[in-house]
């Protein structure tokens, strides 16, 4: 619908104008032209759009809105373009304009739609929402080496790469950052213990798995918590380790790369791009960060740290709050590598990635440290005109206690044991069905299956919880075959494949098998048009407010809105001139299903 609404806005306003000279010359003047405030209907009874615009001007023209609203209507009814597009408007409530498109516009634009692999989704250079040549830049997953991946990382994972594929299908070119933690006073530790204990790692590829070094990561944490000499030489070697002592940089290179290619299990599996530029990446740049901040005049010395105290941000004792950048010990810290990533993303090539919107997808308890270093970037001078630096907050996955969610012992929630859970919860559901029917399908078929929708599921929960809150994880409600789940929207897909199944010509990638002119007499027919026509109005609002909630409310209201019509409607035994038309609609529901989902990271199917 954007491109209605953007022809709207422009006769609206050329109508207000019309109507009431006087007032759109002094508002111009005053740098605020004529607004119709044009928005989509709140109920389908009030039409396709609504501009309420009229109740704003009643008091600089001390008019009735009703009489201003009447004004405009007699102005539209000499708009030729206006009228080639709507139906006569109608005057509603105070002085609200109610606009319906016109049915053969909506039929016309539906089949314009067929014809188009975006759907008629524009590009953001199309629709004046930014310049598509530097990049954004999506800061997303974020384990820490030596460690698991756990369902905390769930969140941060699949909200980043749903972000990260709206936003390059709008056309924007995204760098997806992998920030790991691979640096910093935990690997001299580590380091320390490494050589100690498994002296062959420093010569011996895969001396030590992954599931080794979670276990050797405890070991090393209680020895530097009970052994005074230890923690010592663990400093010492952070010391080598940022001297680039070439041991110490092999044993830190050795874990990090059995780290990573563990990380990059969970990735394949999901179906995660990303391009790891880890904390190391920042070290060469955090003496220029101080040095920066120096002669800007920011910095003072606190007790011997090199700080910044944060304005409107204030501690208990309601003084001002510190970002430390320098220790006291001339050490860094999580911030300044932060400050020092900020400083990069946003300096021009070659010195910096030139982005001119970044974007950070981390849990809401992270939000007090994003703000400190955001003010402080911002500053500094570090962030251009007009750019844009966002903290993307979520909340946490919690289990049926409303408590973080927790193995029965208590640890945290291991990431891989989640999918695999969700992937054999699923093929057990499967199997049951298909004995159930009756059905024999070999085991490729049921493992595909398995897999795509146990992982679809677990997906689809999250993405459709609104990001800010916390959610309660449940395999038995993602795994529903109805509601708002992963399932549900998956055979709609499947539904609309046996249609074509069953001898529908959905067009088989092309539109030759449509009409050029679609006919659609039934109000079910009339609702998914207009469900369908609402993905571009969709998928801009998501670009902009970093929500994927948004996608999967709308694709579960257009899955529904579907059934309803293949339910009520018939298709394949309708009359030749409908049955076309109402497989143009089923062509394009799937089609607007897959990209829909594909956006979200999840695969479709054919058969379930």
């Amino acid at each position: 619908m954007l491109r209605f609404a953007h022809a709207l806005d422009t006769q609206l306003r050329a109508a207000m104008e019309r109507a009431f000279p006087e007032a759109a010359a002094e508002a111009i003047a005053a740098g605020r032209p004529l607004d119709p405030q044009l928005a989509p209907a709140s109920k389908p009874e009030f039409g396709d759009f609504q501009a309420n615009g009229a109740l704003a001007l009643a008091k600089p023209l001390k008019q009735a809105p009703r009489q201003i609203a009447a004004a405009l209507l007699a102005e539209l009814e000499t708009d030729a373009a206006f009228g080639a597009l709507c139906l006569p408007p109608q005057i509603a409530g105070p002085g609200f304009l109610n606009l319906t498109l016109r049915p053969e516009v909506l039929a016309a634009e539906l089949r314009r739609r067929l014809t188009d692999p975006r759907l008629g989704v524009p590009l953001a250079s199309e629709s004046g929402a930014g310049s598509a040549v530097a990049p954004v830049i999506v800061d997303f997953s974020s384990p820490n080496i030596a460690k698991e991946m756990h369902v905390g990382h769930l969140r941060s994972t699949i909200i980043g790469d749903a972000l990260a594929r709206v936003l390059e299908f709008r056309g924007h070119p995204v760098l997806r950052l992998n920030h790991v933690g691979d640096w910093g006073t935990q690997f001299g530790m580590l380091i320390t213990h490494l050589k100690q204990v498994a002296p062959a790692a420093l010569t011996t590829a895969d001396a030590v798995d992954l599931g080794d070094l979670v276990a050797f990561y405890r070991q090393a944490k209680q020895r530097f918590d009970a052994d005074e000499a230890f923690q010592t030489t663990s400093r010492e070697e952070v010391v080598k380790l940022q001297s680039g002592d070439p041991v110490s940089l092999r044993a830190w290179g050795l874990l990090c790369e059995q780290s990573r290619r563990e990380f990059e299990q969970i990735y394949g599996r999901l179906d995660i791009r990303l391009q790891e530029r880890g904390e190391s990446f920042y070290n060469p740049y955090l003496e220029a960060v101080v040095a920066d901040l120096e002669a800007a005049g920011l910095l003072v010395v606190d007790a011997g740290a090199k700080c910044v105290f944060l304005e409107g941000m204030q501690g208990k004792d309601g003084n001002p709050l510190p970002l430390i950048v320098q220790k006291s010990d001339g050490g860094f810290n999580y911030a300044t590598t932060d400050l020092a990533a900020i400083r990069y993303r946003f300096a021009p090539p070659p010195a910096g990635d030139g982005a001119r919107w970044v974007v950070y997808v981390t849990d809401a308890g992270q939000a007090n440290h994003f703000a400190g270093v955001f003010q402080v970037a911002r500053r500094a001078g570090w962030i251009p005109e007009g750019a844009r630096l966002e903290h993307v907050p979520f909340g946490l996955v919690q289990g049926d206690d409303g408590k973080k969610l927790k193995t029965r012992s208590g640890d945290t929630v291991r990431l891989k044991d989640l999918l695999d859970e969700a992937v054999e919860r699923c093929e057990a559901d499967l199997r049951r069905r298909l004995a159930e029917e009756g059905r024999q399908e070999d085991e490729d078929f049921i493992t595909q299956v398995a897999t795509t929708v146990g992982l679809a599921a677990v997906k689809y929960a999250d993405l459709s919880t609104n990001r800010i809150t916390n959610y309660q994880f449940s395999f038995d409600r993602m795994l529903a075959l109805q509601g708002n789940t992963a399932p549900y929207l998956l055979y709609a897909v499947v539904r609309i494949a046996g249609i074509a199944r069953k001898g529908g010509d959905l067009g088989g990638g092309a539109a030759a098998a449509f009409p050029d002119l679609l006919q659609f007499s039934e109000p079910q027919e009339w609702a998914l048009v207009r469900e369908l026509l609402k993905l571009d109005t969709l998928i801009a609002e998501v670009e902009q407010e970093l929500l994927p909630n948004r996608l999967c409310g709308y694709l579960f209201e257009l899955s529904q809105v579907f059934n309803r019509f293949y339910d009520q409607v018939p298709v394949l035994k309708a009359e030749p001139a409908a049955r076309a038309s109402r497989l143009a609609l089923c062509r394009l529901s799937a089609d607007t299903l897959k990209l829909g989902l594909g956006l979200l990271g999840i695969a479709t199917l054919e058969r379930m």
